[in-house]
């Protein structure tokens, strides 16, 4: 794999891992429609590790509050919301590996994200503004459906950050905070894919990695991936305090129908 190949990658990751679009739909497509191979494990951990910096970089503030006070009702609600994520990952991982592979759901899954950005924008505008919950108002079924459709969005063309976006809004709480919650989320589920990722890389070594795809192939995609990360993070805070999420949903609707005609009538791609 070359570097414009590598950089390619990482900006797709870096931008879609936060927009609420489905980075893993987006990799699949490219896969597809460009003919590129999977660049290996290795280099696929090194993106995750590039987007979470960026969420790190971004929402220092808010996780350096939550490890100077480790108890306290968020660091609760973020263990809530991760773990049917967890679980789904564990139970079904045979299931959504095949679904990444062969992406024959994608299609739906597009179509998937696209309902719940439109349900969740439709019900925040029947929520009064002054009935929007804020921080402290959360409770743990808030984080629990959060969770939920963050487990769901394992499927290739769900989002993650859309699902969990759309779930933290359809509880009522303030857009902002919606935004902020699911990116702190994207922690663990980050951390948890990396977490795969090595235990999978010890124990099937890549000796052909560092050949393939090259130390300067994967610097430069990482870096990438965090620096079109960062920026993605600063943009979708922005969207959802000032704008609605209709835009993607048409985006991910029109996805969604072109993956589907192709995959039922004119079978180019898939």
């Amino acid at each position: 794999m070359n570097i414009f190949i590598a950089i390619l990658l990482g900006a797709v990751q870096g931008i879609t891992e936060f927009l609420p679009v489905s980075s893993s739909g987006h990799l699949v497509l490219l896969r597809n429609i460009f003919g590129i191979e999977a660049p290996g494990l290795f280099f696929d951990t090194m993106l995750h590790l590039g987007t979470l910096t960026a969420v790190f970089v971004v929402l220092w503030k808010d996780i350096w509050s939550i490890l100077r006070k480790i108890i306290q009702p968020l660091t609760l609600y973020l263990i809530i919301g991760t773990i049917p994520a967890v679980i789904t990952a564990l139970a079904f991982s045979d299931i959504i590996e095949n679904a990444f592979d062969s992406g024959k759901y994608l299609g739906f899954c597009f179509l998937i994200t696209t309902i719940l950005l439109v349900t969740a924008e439709q019900l925040v505008k029947r929520t009064p503004k002054e009935s929007l919950k804020k921080a402290e108002s959360m409770n743990w079924v808030d984080a629990l459906v959060t969770g939920i459709l963050q487990a769901i969005a394992l499927a290739p063309g769900i989002s993650r950050s859309g699902a969990t976006i759309s779930g933290a809004l359809s509880r009522k709480l303030d857009r902002d905070f919606a935004a902020r919650f699911s990116f702190l989320l994207s922690i663990p589920a980050i951390l948890g894919a990396v977490v795969f990722q090595t235990k999978d890389l010890i124990k099937y070594t890549e000796p052909q990695t560092t050949e393939t795809t090259g130390i300067i192939a994967i610097i430069a995609g990482t870096i990438t991936a965090a620096i079109v990360g960062f920026f993605a993070v600063k943009f979708m805070l922005k969207i959802i305090r000032e704008k609605s999420l209709y835009g993607f949903a048409i985006y991910t609707g029109v996805l969604g129908v072109f993956v589907l005609f192709d995959q039922f009538v004119s079978r180019v791609f898939f």
